[in-house]
């Protein structure tokens, strides 16, 4: 063998295995290896003999190695600098797998002396001997053991990696720990295949599913195609992929970093920074204190303008109903700004196997993507969003079924709130302090109406029968609305009436009280609310459920944008504690047509412009103020005013 060009650990140690296949080692054959000028049988090394081996004045039976005692399953001092040494014997099951390293053999063998004698850890480059002490690799390391460690440096003089002085070995980097070398390809900064990224296929809203072995584990995405492939090595569907169609710019789902294929090299460009924050937006404390204020148009990358937050989303097949809840919810601001940064709910600690942090995870993506300013195209879609809210409902709500708005809003600011660690009473979330009030509720029990008069009066005197009080906390708030009409008009024409809120308010101020019928008993139940949210959310009910269908109430109800003062419902001894009751509108969710057939779209306000927008599916339009008050209303979010705003906006 040549020294020059030495391909070394090619084989096993011995056995049937050959050193390097005929390894040249300081004009030594490995067959009866003259090393040092020594001989193998009777190897004279260093003037000492292998059988009772005296290296660097040591005994191989309990052999000393730099004052080091090689021993059972420790080599230097604390396992030489805290490494897993020795988790077997020597030749046996291999004497610190992956954890040696630095093999210390006339200062240093370079790599990883494991598994039945294989040296594992490869240079295929080889290591030459360059002086007493110090090791060479091709790539112009150079290390040295000494009774302090193994350093890597120029001219022997750095930080020690390994000895009684070494840091821990997982602090090491990776090319110390596994006997290798990364150093930044060349190539990296000079990928030619940039101009080959087709920008307008990107999506990154879809569920990061491998296109072929649908695995979600290791994906990449071709920048050029815009599909997802798995995996970027040798017979992986990406490098298949790559080699097929001549693909060779891919995207790291997951680390975020770009590959170039089938080179397999990182490819370090600046100008990529803007595919990363498609598929990864991030925003700052400055910015999400500026989304308010902002009234500036962001274009996409096909040209087309639009206002982060009034984004249109993909109804996929049915699920327009949930569409219009998280557009709505995306529009109220403190919990906008709480899902806007991932750092204040990513150390939430979930019980294991727990899915329904899914929940929290994927909603505030979807958020991040809605007030996205650098958006490839102006919608969204709510895939993985949707397949969450399928999977954590146990397929109560699903994408291919119409489901009910205020079923949907109610459940999921229920899971949202235990899945952020919410409690009933006593644990608050960002759902709690955004939405939850509470009201007293009383509550009499009611005699069966086919009893005698004289009956009913005795039954009356009952504990039973006397009117009972409790606190409760709400969500929301739900409306009735007066029955519609059975009969058309003169004109054959159905009379669609109109009510003002402030009559189905009334249910609120204490004193209304209400007939609730079931199977066995009746209850007369009153309202009071004695504390008021920041935001308000009413659920006007139009679908009233029978034996044999559901039906649509078509009640218009006539409301104010602004300046709904709801002092009057609450009770005298806590209105003192309220300063401020006076709401205004930011939501109004819309539903259209027959019960089971019908569709829903949304009005929302924009705070930066002052602006109402209506959406619906992936459409976007702006909408007068006075034309909000004609449809039939379903949800409705309101805002408290506080007392430094003035409200011009919508007005």
């Amino acid at each position: 063998g040549c020294e020059g060009t030495l391909r070394v650990f090619g084989g096993f140690w011995g056995g049937s295995g050959v050193f390097g296949g005929a390894l040249g080692w300081e004009w030594g054959v490995w067959g009866a290896l003259g090393w040092e000028w020594g001989v193998w049988g009777v190897l004279r090394w260093e003037w000492d003999v292998w059988g009772v081996l005296g290296w660097e004045w040591g005994v191989w039976g309990a052999l000393r190695w730099e004052w080091d005692v090689w021993g059972g399953s420790g080599v230097g001092v604390g396992c030489l600098g805290g490494s897993e040494v020795g988790v077997g014997c020597l030749g046996g099951s291999g004497v610190g797998v992956g954890c040696l390293g630095v093999l210390g053999w006339e200062w240093g063998v370079w790599g990883f002396w494991g598994g039945s004698g294989v040296f594992g850890g490869f240079w295929d480059r080889g290591v030459t001997r360059t002086g007493p002490g110090l090791l060479s690799s091709a790539l112009g390391r150079v290390w040295r053991l000494s009774p302090g460690g193994v350093a890597e440096g120029a001219g022997g003089s750095s930080s020690c990696f390994w000895g009684p002085h070494a840091p821990p070995f997982h602090t090491l980097p990776p090319s110390v720990r596994y006997g290798r070398f990364d150093p930044e390809d060349q190539r990296s900064r000079h990928c030619p295949y940039l101009d080959t990224i087709n920008k307008s296929v990107l999506d990154f809203d879809f569920e990061k599913l491998c296109s072929i072995s649908l695995s979600h584990i290791n994906v990449y995405a071709c920048l050029v195609c815009g599909k997802y492939f798995q995996g970027r090595g040798l017979k992986s569907h990406a490098y298949i992929h790559s080699v097929q169609l001549s693909h060779h710019v891919f995207l790291n789902l997951h680390t975020l970093k770009f590959y170039c294929l089938p080179d397999n090299y990182e490819i370090i460009d600046s100008s990529l920074e803007d595919i990363t924050y498609v598929l990864k937006p991030t925003f700052t404390a400055q910015h999400i204190a500026h989304l308010d204020k902002q009234a500036k148009l962001s274009r996409a990358y096909d040209g087309t303008t639009y206002l982060p937050g009034i984004v249109g989303l993909n109804n996929i097949k049915a699920n327009d109903y949930a569409n219009a809840v998280l557009q709505a919810l995306s529009n109220v601001p403190p919990l906008r700004n709480y899902f806007l940064e991932e750092e204040n709910y990513r150390g939430i600690q979930r019980p294991p196997g727990d899915i329904m942090f899914l929940l929290v995870q994927r909603f505030g993506e979807l958020m991040r993507k809605l007030w996205n300013p650098r958006n490839f195209k102006a919608h969204v879609s709510p895939h993985e969003m949707l397949q969450a809210v399928v999977l954590c409902s146990k397929k109560n709500f699903q994408i291919t079924k119409q489901g009910d708005g205020v079923e949907f809003l109610s459940w999921f600011l229920n899971a949202l709130h235990a899945a952020l660690g919410g409690t009933k009473r006593k644990k608050k979330t960002i759902v709690t302090d955004v939405f939850q009030g509470s009201m007293r509720i009383f509550t009499k029990k009611l005699p069966h109406p086919d009893l005698p008069a004289e009956e009913k009066a005795q039954l009356l005197q009952n504990s039973e029968y006397q009117e009972r009080m409790v606190e409760s906390t709400f969500l929301y708030l739900t409306l009735d609305l007066p029955t519609a009409p059975l009969y058309k008009d003169e004109k054959e024409q159905l009379i669609i009436p109109q009510v003002p809120l402030f009559s189905i308010l009334a249910k609120f101020n204490g004193s209304t009280e209400k007939e609730y019928k079931t199977y066995k008993e009746n209850f007369l139940k009153r309202f009071q609310l004695t504390r008021l949210p920041p935001y308000l959310i009413f659920c006007i009910k139009r679908f009233t459920k029978n034996n044999f269908f559901v039906e649509k109430n078509p009640t218009i109800v006539n409301f104010p944008i602004t300046n709904v003062d709801l002092r009057e419902y609450l009770s005298e001894e806590v209105q003192a504690a309220h300063s401020h009751t006076t709401y205004d509108l930011i939501a109004n969710i819309v539903h259209d047509g027959k019960p089971s057939e019908g569709s829903y779209r949304i009005h929302v306000l924009h705070h930066g412009t002052g602006k109402w927008y209506e959406l619906q599916d992936l459409q976007v339009t702006d909408i007068l103020p006075q034309m909000i008050t004609l449809s039939e209303a379903y949800i409705q979010i309101w805002k408290r005013r506080e007392e430094d705003e003035t409200n011009q906006q919508g007005a």
